[in-house]
C-alpha cells in the first residue's frame, strides 16, 4: 500500500455507521422526485429534497428539455468561452437578469461553480472577503480559492460584521458574501443591516439566493427582493436545481462585473457549458414561476401549516422563516438514529452533522415543497413525533 492509500484508508467513519446500520447516504430513489417516491421498493414521503417549487417532473419542463435535446443535441462539446455558447444559454441569461433586477447574467454549468468561480476573481491581494460563519461550503471554497484577505463573522451578528469591517483598509475593496436564505437553519440574512453597513464602510455585497429564488419575493426573485433592497445588492447569484427544476447556476450583476467575470471566472471559462435540456429545463421553469403565482402561494400556505405544526407538538426548529424547518436533535448519533426510523416510518428527510453545522447543532432538516398537502405533513410530524420521542428527543 502506497503513502496515499495509507493515509486515506485511516477514514473510517462511514464504515463504523455502516456496521451500525446507520449510514444515511447515497440511498436511492426508483424514479421521478415528488411529494412521494420509491425507494427500496416502498413508498416514502419526500421531506429531503430542495425542490421548493415542485416542479421536477412537471410534464411541461421535461416535454421543453427533451424538445431542447432534439433541436441542439446532448451537449455542447465545449465551454461558453469557445464553441459551447447556444443562444438558449443568451435568452436564459437576458430573462434572469430581468427577474432578478440586475443588467446581466451568466449562466454556469453548477451552482457550486458560481460561488467557487465569482468569489475567487473578483477581488485581489489588497482586497477582503468578509463571509458570516455559516454561508454555504461553495462559498467558503471561494473565498480559500481567493487572494485577497478573508474575514468571519458570527452568523447574522452585525456587531461582529462590523468588527470585521472596522478592521479593514478603507481604501480596499471589501465584499461582503453571504446566504439570503442559510440552507441548514432555514433564517435569513439580515440584508437591511448589512447594507446599512455597506454605505458606513463603502463595502459591497454578494448574496447567494439558492434558496430564496422562487420562495421569496415578488414572483420568488429571491430574498433581495423580498427586502426591497435589490439596486444595493451588487452581486446576486442563484441556482437552478431548487426552485427551477434543473442544474446548473447564474450570477447576475451590473454590465461591469459581468464583463470582468465573462473573461476571467475560470470555472465559467474552463468549465463545459450548461446542457441544452438543463437550460430549456430551467427556462421554462422560469416561464412557470412568473405565470402561476399560486405556486408560492401554496408553497407558503404548506409552509406556514408546518411551521406551526411542528412547533405546537414540541420540537426544537430555532429562527426558521421558510420552508426550511430543522429540527434539532444535538447529537450526532441520534440524529443518524432519527435518520433511519423515519426513514423505516415512510418519512425521508436528511440528516446535518459536522462540517455541515456546529456538533452541538446536529438537526434533521425537512424541506417543503409546493406540492406537498397538509395531509403529507400531518404524516410527516406524527410519525417524527413517534420517532423523536422513542428516542428521547422529544
Amino acid at each position: 500500500m502506497g503513502l496515499l492509500q495509507d493515509k486515506l484508508s485511516r477514514f473510517t467513519t462511514p464504515q463504523k455507521y455502516k456496521e451500525a446500520g446507520l449510514y444515511p447516504y447515497f440511498r436511492e430513489i426508483e424514479g421521478k422526485q415528488g411529494t412521494e417516491v420509491q425507494m427500496e421498493g416502498h413508498r416514502v414521503l419526500m421531506f429531503g429534497s430542495n425542490a421548493y417549487t415542485g416542479l421536477t417532473g412537471d410534464e411541461r419542463i421535461i416535454e421543453a428539455g427533451i424538445e431542447a435535446m432534439r433541436k441542439y443535441g446532448s451537449g455542447c462539446a465545449g465551454s461558453r468561452f469557445l464553441n459551447g455558447t447556444l443562444d438558449l444559454h443568451v435568452q436564459l441569461e437576458k430573462e434572469l437578469a430581468a427577474f432578478v433586477g440586475k443588467d446581466d447574467a451568466l449562466c454556469f454549468s453548477t451552482g457550486f461553480t458560481v460561488n467557487s468561480g465569482v468569489i475567487a476573481c473578483v477581488t485581489d491581494r489588497n482586497d477582503y472577503i468578509i463571509c458570516d460563519d455559516r454561508d454555504h461550503a461553495s462559498i467558503v471554497d471561494g473565498r480559500r480559492l481567493s487572494f485577497s484577505q478573508s474575514l468571519k463573522y458570527k452568523h447574522n451578528d452585525m456587531a461582529d460584521l462590523e468588527k470585521q469591517l472596522q478592521k479593514c483598509n478603507p481604501n480596499s475593496v471589501k465584499l461582503i458574501v453571504v446566504d439570503g436564505v442559510f440552507s441548514m437553519e432555514g433564517d435569513l440574512v439580515n440584508l437591511p443591516e448589512i447594507v446599512r453597513l455597506k454605505h458606513k464602510y463603502n463595502a459591497s455585497i454578494m448574496v447567494d439566493e439558492a434558496h430564496g429564488l422562487g420562495v421569496f419575493g415578488r414572483q420568488g426573485r429571491g430574498v433581495c427582493d423580498h427586502f426591497g433592497l435589490t439596486d444595493e445588492v451588487d452581486i446576486i447569484m442563484g441556482t437552478f436545481s431548487k426552485s427551477l427544476a434543473s442544474i446548473g447556476g447564474f450570477v447576475a450583476a451590473d454590465e461591469s462585473i459581468i464583463n470582468w467575470l465573462r473573461h476571467n471566472a475560470r470555472t465559467y471559462i474552463f468549465s463545459a457549458s450548461n446542457t441544452p435540456a438543463a437550460t430549456a429545463s430551467a427556462l421554462k421553469a422560469l416561464h412557470i414561476l412568473q405565470e402561476e403565482p399560486e405556486i408560492l402561494e401554496h408553497l407558503w400556505k404548506v409552509t406556514n401549516y408546518a411551521l406551526k405544526r411542528f412547533r405546537d407538538a414540541g420540537f426544537e426548529i430555532g429562527a426558521t422563516e421558510s420552508p426550511i424547518i430543522p429540527l434539532y436533535v444535538r447529537d450526532v448519533d441520534k440524529t443518524f438514529m432519527v435518520t433511519k426510523r423515519a426513514f423505516e416510518e415512510g418519512v425521508f428527510i436528511n440528516p446535518v452533522i459536522p462540517p455541515a453545522c456546529a456538533p452541538q447543532d446536529t438537526l434533521v432538516r425537512v424541506a417543503l415543497m409546493a406540492t406537498h398537502t397538509e395531509a403529507q405533513v400531518d404524516e410527516a410530524v406524527e410519525k417524527l413525533t413517534k420517532v423523536f420521542k422513542e428516542l428521547d428527543i422529544l
